[in-house]
């Protein structure tokens, strides 16, 4: 009997290290969570990048193709989808600019190339 129950024991325990082991890296790219404080957090893709510049509360968009297409950009709460800002680059020289000041909600940005629409994310932030 003791050796039934010692077995069990040991099986659970390899089941929940190995439940454990599938699970945090599932979580964390999931989650993909930055912290703002006293950094730059950006997206980008070949055609361009948006940053979030935590001195100042500013967001910059830059087109890096001149292709006859701009890119477009969003600050969206992170739970609800609700947009705070929109931006966009193209047409012009030099990145565009836009401040938001944030609070404590979560937040993630969206950018995209106008040519084909395909969203990009940053990990989910918050000041």
């Amino acid at each position: 009997m003791t050796s039934s129950f010692s077995r069990l024991a040991a099986g659970a325990t390899v089941l929940a290290a190995a439940l454990g082991t599938l699970a945090s890296p599932a979580h964390a790219a999931e989650t993909g969570e930055a912290r703002a404080s006293n950094t730059n957090i950006t997206v980008k893709s070949s055609r361009g990048y948006m940053i979030f510049h935590d001195d100042g509360d500013m967001f910059s968009i830059c087109d890096t193709n001149a292709d006859g297409y701009g890119v477009e950009g969003q600050l969206v709460d992170y739970f609800t989808g609700t947009t705070y800002l929109y931006i966009d680059d193209g047409g012009d020289s030099g990145c565009d600019k836009k401040g938001y000041d944030i609070s404590s909600a979560y937040y993630r940005m969206h950018f995209w190339w106008s040519g084909d629409g395909v969203v990009h994310k940053s990990p989910r932030f918050k000041e």
